[in-house]
This record gives structure tokens, sequence and C-alpha cells, in this order.
């Protein structure tokens, strides 16, 4: 068997870099998000930029189905934590709405005015102010660092109030980032500010889960290696601490497609999230 380092750390973490015809987002993701931001709107059940902190980007979208909500699901976005907004992503809220859920989507304030500890805070304060709105069983998902973000907040040192952590259901992470120790030997540790410390206490594959926690790392088949290392990564070490744990690789998705799948009610991937 060859031997295998990684040489450029920089290039490993690069998604547009790799994938073909990058440039079509992030206007992929704006429109259909615009759209369905306006379709719920227009029919009351969009609830827009409900405060849950002092800060301009402490904002969550909330969208409601028809019916009274079978529960809750919270969508993290990703961009390296430094990145995009929950504008964006809208859109794939649709498949859990249209499941008979609420689906909360938050911003948080951005790497370099925050450490990644200091956004942990401010998503657990978010899903906490959402699950005041909304009873029944709480999943939480998110993508890339929304995936760290997603499964950080069902460790044993997790922000969440404990009522709160004791409504999760079920956590999936996709194409997340869940050991931050190789992101410290990237150019983009300049903004985000990673030290060893830092890495030790936030990553969840270097902590352990809550008690029966349930949780599912999802990736595209076309991800960039590091990426599929860190799906896998999670699930092994947390397999090994009771966590009831799955791994999967949906074929021909890369970084940044492998999310549609949550704008599908009837698709595995939403239909993964909301199962109990």
């Amino acid at each position: 068997m060859p031997d295998h380092r990684i040489a450029d750390w920089d290039n490993a973490y690069a998604n547009g870099d790799n994938i073909a015809r990058s440039d079509r987002w992030p206007a992929a993701w704006s429109e259909p998000a615009q759209a369905f931001r306006d379709a719920l709107s227009a029919q009351g059940r969009a609830r827009l930029d409900i405060a849950y902190g002092d800060r301009p980007r402490n904002r969550f979208d909330l969208f409601l189905p028809k019916a009274t909500p079978r529960g809750l699901v919270v969508f993290i976005h990703g961009g390296y934590w430094m990145e995009t907004d929950k504008s964006l992503w809208s859109h794939l809220g649709n498949g859990a709405v249209g499941s008979g859920f609420a689906v909360a989507m938050p911003s948080y304030t951005q790497c370099p005015d925050i450490r990644i500890a200091g956004i942990v805070t401010e998503i657990a304060a978010a899903i906490g102010t959402a699950a005041a709105m909304i009873d029944g069983p709480l999943m939480l998902t998110g993508h890339s660092a929304g995936g760290h973000l997603a499964s950080r907040m069902v460790t044993t040192s997790t922000p969440l109030a404990t009522d709160v952590a004791r409504r999760v259901r079920h956590v999936v992470s996709i194409s997340g980032l869940h050991d931050l120790r190789p992101l410290m030997r990237t150019d983009m540790n300049a903004a985000l500010k990673i030290d060893e410390h830092e890495a030790l206490t936030e990553s969840p594959a270097l902590l352990r889960p809550l008690d029966g926690v349930r949780i599912t790392c999802w990736a595209g088949g076309g991800e960039r290696s590091e990426f599929l290392r860190q799906n896998a990564l999670l699930a092994n070490i947390w397999t090994g601490l009771g966590a009831i744990t799955n791994t999967v690789i949906e074929p021909d998705r890369h970084h940044y497609d492998v999310v549609d799948g949550l704008a599908d009610p009837a698709h595995p991937l939403t239909r993964t999230l909301i199962s109990e």
C-alpha cells in the first residue's frame, strides 16, 4: 500500500477550484432561496429576521408547515465560518416543511470578527430561541462548517440548555468538518485563528457525544478526500463512545450540490433527517 501524505493543505480543503463550473454558485442557491421565501411569505408561513442575540447577524428565518408543526429542524449554513448567510439556503427547508416540520435557518457572526468558539455559543442561542417557539422533537443539520456546528451541539460540553439538548432526536452533518486541527495548516487560518486549545475544545471528533446521541454523517461521492475522511472520522470515533451512528456517501454529488436533497420531501437526505 502506498504512503499517503498531504503536502498542500490549502488545496485539500479547496472546493471551488476542484469542482467543474463552480462559478454557478452562489446564484444556484440564491435564486431558489428567494423564490421559496417569497412563496411562504405570501402564504403567511415565513417569519424572517427573528433576533436571537444582540449582534447584527444574530437573526434566523423560521418557515412553517401548513398545519401544526411535527417538530423543528434547524439548518446551519457553511462557508468556513466566514462566508455566506441564511439567505442563500432557504429553499433547502422545503423538504422538512413539506413533511410537516418547522425549519429555522440562522445566520451568525463570522470570522475574523469572532472565534469559532463564539459562533458555537451563538448557534446554541439561535437553537434555543427557535426551540422555545416550536414544540416537539428537534433535528439539527448543517453543511460543511455548519456540519461542525450541528454536531458540536450534541457533545458533553454543549452550550445548549439541558431541556433543549434533551429534545434533539437526530443530527445530520453534511460534509462536516469535525476535526479543526488540519485547518490550522491552511492560509484561511489567518482569519479563523484556530489554535491548539480551540481545536481541542471545539472539534466534535475530539469530544464525547451526549448519551443517546444519534448522528448521520453524510457526504457526496465527489467530495475532496479530506471531506470524505472527516465525514467518516466522526461516525467512527463516536461509535466507539456509544453514539448511534451512520455514514452515507451519496453518489454523484460534490460539495456544492450534496445539500440539494434537503429541498425535496421524498429525497433520502430529508427522510433520514426527520426520521426518529
